[in-house]
């Protein structure tokens, strides 16, 4: 099946407001090529281009992509060190690209362990797409889903520690409230690639009641076919939050 019929089997009513992706098998990609892991994230970078403009074209309106856990510290040096200059150079080489398509450049995680360089690159990219009004870019870096969930708690206690919040004032909403992805939608679908089945410390929270696609597709080797392919698969599920069939 062709990415053009891919793309016209969608239904235009059922299209995800919020898609998340683990983008896994960058270095195993690059491995089974004899290639540097440093290879597979540079190839990587084309599928985020492709899958953000697909993402766009069909009316996705947030498209969260974790590009960087708090654990890929622990990475050979030399890994993390080419990961953070691609990051500024991709970020540098795609503004005026995300400005022509109506892009907005958003992140989430915990900034400060960044290299400044990067932060630079960063604060540039979000302030000079901040008007943007079509999809929203939102890159997870330095992310983790349990010190996301620690830094929303620690800000709840002080609040209540200093009377403006009461033990029975805290709820769901509160909570969200409190998280990097505060005003933005939890996510209707969980897309990771590289035959890998688990979510890694990614959207803990958000992920309550989100739709998973498993594909075997290398990240790489993900194209636009492949994530109109993930998008019809979420279509046809039935998604019922704790109801019958009967009562949807």
């Amino acid at each position: 099946m062709s990415e053009i019929s891919l793309k016209d089997d969608l239904s235009p009513e059922n299209i995800p407001v919020h898609v998340a992706i683990i983008m896994d098998g960058n270095g195993r990609w690059a491995k089974k090529l004899g290639k540097s892991r440093v290879f597979g994230h540079k190839n990587g970078v084309e599928s985020v281009r492709r899958v953000t403009e697909a993402a766009a074209e069909i009316g996705v309106q947030y498209l969260t992509l974790y590009a960087f856990s708090t654990e890929n510290w622990n990475r050979p040096k030399i890994e993390v060190e080419a990961l953070m200059f691609l990051l500024v150079d991709t970020i540098r080489s795609e503004i005026n690209a995300l400005n022509k398509n109506n892009i907005r450049l958003r992140t989430i995680g915990d900034p400060g362990a960044l290299p400044a360089s990067t932060r630079k690159a960063l604060d540039k990219g979000i302030k000079e797409t901040a008007s943007n009004t079509g999809l929203n870019l939102i890159l997870a870096l330095n992310y983790s889903g349990r010190e996301e969930l620690v830094h929303a708690f620690r800000d709840i206690a002080a609040e209540v520690r200093e009377g403006k919040l009461s033990v029975e004032d805290i709820t769901e909403q509160v909570i969200h409230s409190s998280l990097y992805t505060n005003g933005i939608p939890d996510p209707e679908l969980l897309i990771r690639t590289s035959g890998e089945h688990r979510v890694s410390n990614f959207l803990l929270w958000q992920s309550a009641y989100t739709e998973f696609y498993f594909t075997e597709v290398m990240w790489p080797d993900f194209t636009k076919e492949d994530f109109y392919r993930s998008i019809l698969n979420y279509q046809r599920r039935e998604r019922r939050f704790g109801k019958t069939s009967e009562q949807l």
